[in-house]
């Protein structure tokens, strides 16, 4: 069977084609440009305010900070003296925006802290990896995660310099490591993050 543009002259198609390209632009720029206004912008989701979130170059490499401020319900706070762990996680995770096709990965970071309750010594434990550490209150122990800066995402030479790239950052309670019981039926109150995603800025 023949294509229906088969007997299209060559300046319709081109004109067809060029319609076409601006249909996608139309579609796709008012997004894009979105995308970029969402830089740093205050940001409010549950129990986390995010006041700001940037991305920035150092040392060969795409990196990224953030402030927020938590707020833990009644509810994670009882569990966390009642001898229950939380576990927090932020992800960013770097893309290449692609028209083609789907957006390609470029990479993918993570960090978990796990905060506890130690009622011997009425004190907070906060842990990152193999590093822990212990704090007088609840609010001192939330601000190193409250707080990252210099956060390596990727190499910069993995980056397509005639690309246009996004980022996607997420912090949350990770409810999944809670003992198992108490993975059923978890309310509001469990609930606690923030999800943003912002353009990574040209060199």
């Amino acid at each position: 069977m023949r294509r229906a543009n088969a007997h299209l002259p060559l300046p319709r198609l081109l004109v067809q084609s060029v319609r076409g390209l601006a249909l996608w632009l139309a579609l796709w720029l008012p997004m894009w440009l979105a995308l970029c206004s969402a830089v740093a912008t205050p940001a409010l989701a549950q129990g986390v305010e995010l006041s700001s979130l940037q991305l920035g170059r150092e040392d060969a490499a795409l990196t990224l900070e953030y402030s927020a401020r938590l707020k833990l319900s009644h509810a994670l706070e009882d569990a966390l003296k009642r001898g229950v762990p939380m576990y927090f996680v932020a992800q960013a995770t770097v893309w290449r925006s692609r028209w083609y096709w789907r957006d390609e990965r470029i990479a993918q970071i993570n960090r978990s802290w796990r905060l506890s309750y130690q009622p011997l010594s009425a004190s907070w434990r906060l842990s990152l990896g193999g590093l822990a550490q212990s704090f007088p209150s609840l609010g001192e122990a939330l601000a190193p995660l409250s707080r990252v800066t210099g956060w390596r995402l990727a190499e910069l030479e993995r980056l397509d310099p005639a690309a246009l790239h996004y980022v996607e950052f997420s912090f949350q309670l990770d409810n999944s490591q809670l003992p198992q019981p108490m993975q059923i039926d978890l309310g509001s109150d469990w609930k606690l993050g923030i999800a943003r995603s912002l353009a990574v800025p040209g060199p």
